[in-house]
């Protein structure tokens, strides 16, 4: 099958060579943090003096309740305490949640870590799989982004740039579509940056309804990886999956994961929204902010929950 403006699928010789010219080798001799050690501190400082206006914009979408087809295990919240028939008018009471979420859901915002992606056996750098158990330590677990991750983050916006109100489920965007959305903008993404890949998805299920996303979404062709590594890219975020479904890629369901999370490093922002920082963006004529992304501190785990904050 065919993908985004003609790029054919890849077959696994193929993959396997585009993997090793994006690969990151891991420092050796030293704990690794993957592409987050592109955000130095000078570039932190430097991403500051984005802000201009002292705008704050959510990227995050409302975390969903209800049982969807896109979402068939969704999160659970109840109240706990305070509820309607235990409230006592005499007396101190507290409302309380209970909170759980199948945290790699189709549908929430979330933040994949580098223990996420397992491939041949091993994750980043070449560390065993083994680590990625419960008791396996904090090697390339969440906890590496523990201090948040701060940085320029930078919105392409591809249907803008094809002049459609979003990519149907099964189209790829590809690394020519990238140049062409950043010479669009007027925007340029740099070493550290946070990248953001608008396909529209959000909008999308918003104005029509949820649908299989696990069979047909609009993602990145495994090709526009290489714009990535380029540009030395520290973390990629999507109003998808960031991958596209059907895959690309002959026997790897999920390939941008596998070479951006276990070749590159790079962590993953999965279903985020964009809607309302387009129109921010549109209104000061610049698609590029301060932004502040902060999981919770959750032991071992493979990804968190996230708000990302753009700050313009």
């Amino acid at each position: 099958m065919a993908g985004a403006q003609g790029l054919p699928a890849l077959g696994a010789a193929e993959f396997e060579a585009l993997y090793g010219r994006v690969r990151r080798p891991a420092p050796e001799g030293a704990a690794s943090r993957g592409a987050l050690d592109l955000i130095t501190p000078d570039r932190v400082v430097r991403a500051a003096q984005e802000v201009s206006a002292g705008l704050r914009v959510s990227l995050a979408a409302p975390v969903e309740t209800g049982v969807s087809p896109d979402d068939p295990e969704p999160a659970c919240h109840r109240m706990t305490g305070a509820v309607p028939g235990t409230i006592d008018r005499g007396a101190l009471q507290f409302a309380m949640d209970h909170f759980g979420m199948n945290v790699h859901s189709d549908v929430n915002s979330h933040l994949d870590a580098l223990c996420h992606v397992v491939y041949h056996g091993t994750l980043f750098g070449g560390v065993e799989a083994a680590c990625a158990q419960p008791r396996g330590g904090e090697v390339l677990t969440v906890a590496l982004a523990r201090d948040g991750i701060v940085g320029r983050g930078v919105l392409l916006d591809i249907p803008r740039l094809r002049g459609v109100r979003w990519l149907e489920p099964g189209d790829r965007v590809t690394a020519e579509e990238l140049a062409g959305a950043e010479a669009a903008q007027g925007v340029r993404v740099g070493a550290g940056d946070l990248l953001f890949v608008r396909v529209g998805h959000r909008r999308r299920r918003i104005e029509l309804g949820p649908w299989e996303t696990a069979v047909a979404r609009a993602g990145l062709h495994p090709d526009a990886v290489e714009f990535l590594a380029e540009r030395q890219v520290s973390v990629l975020g999507s109003d998808g999956n960031n991958d596209a479904a059907p895959s690309a890629v002959e026997g790897v369901a999920f390939p941008v994961h596998v070479l951006a999370i276990h070749a590159m490093g790079v962590h993953l922002l999965d279903y985020l929204q964009f809607e309302d920082l387009m129109p921010v963006c549109e209104e000061l004529g610049r698609w590029s902010f301060l932004c502040v992304i902060a999981p919770l501190r959750l032991p071992h785990a493979t990804g968190s929950p996230v708000n990302p904050i753009a700050v313009l």
